[in-house]
């Protein structure tokens, strides 16, 4: 006698058929997700800039002033409101243009700005480590924005360092800071890269 033939129940071709469509899905969800936070990245990447750069000077020292905009977005605003710090890093370059000579690098050097909550006393704490080395807290975050994007007066070299009548170009940059972030973070805010910025280089040119 033959052995009957076992035909598959009708219903496992379908739940495979589901199974399959739900991947799909989640692949391309996941995929959509990738794109949509690479687009956002370049969107803030490219609207972060150095505003306006002012040379000064005082009787000793060159003196710098400059702002950044568009530096924050939600997600660094939410994380800073959260406890997570904060710290901008300024980048000065200064050359001294020469016309049958290689350009001469005066100074390359660098400074921080790094912003951070207190929750228990609602205020914004700054420190300036490598430019003035004070700390200021603030109860108003606009004022505390402010100041983590404005560089009022910074040292930059002792005129002592500049040839009377010389060219000079000074530029300045500004990135957020790369710094580790506490254990298991990037499964509580699992698109933090989009905290990401760097300004491009803005320069100004001058004559001592």
């Amino acid at each position: 006698m033959s052995k009957p033939t076992v035909k598959p129940s009708p219903s496992v071709a379908p739940r495979h058929r589901s199974s399959s469509v739900c991947r799909r899905l989640l692949c391309g969800a996941l995929v959509l997700a990738v794109c949509l936070a690479g687009a956002a990245r370049t969107l803030y990447a490219k609207d972060a800039a150095i505003k306006s750069i002012v040379v000064a000077n005082s009787s000793t020292d060159l003196l710098l002033y400059c702002a950044v905009m568009n530096s924050f977005t939600p997600e660094m605003v939410e994380g800073i409101r959260n406890g997570i710090p904060v710290t901008f890093t300024f980048f000065v370059t200064l050359e001294q243009k020469r016309a049958f000579l290689p350009d001469r690098q005066v100074v390359s050097l660098s400074f921080d700005h790094t912003l951070s909550y207190d929750s228990l006393k609602e205020v914004y704490r700054l420190t300036f480590p490598g430019e003035s080395g004070k700390s200021v807290s603030t109860a108003s975050f606009a004022e505390a924005k402010r100041l983590m994007e404005e560089v009022n007066g910074f040292h930059v070299v002792p005129l002592r360092s500049l040839v009377p009548d010389g060219e000079y170009a000074l530029a300045v940059k500004a990135r957020l800071a790369k710094k580790t972030l506490p254990l298991n973070f990037h499964y509580i805010i699992p698109f933090w890269h989009l905290w990401d910025f760097e300004t491009d280089w803005r320069t100004a040119r001058f004559r001592y």
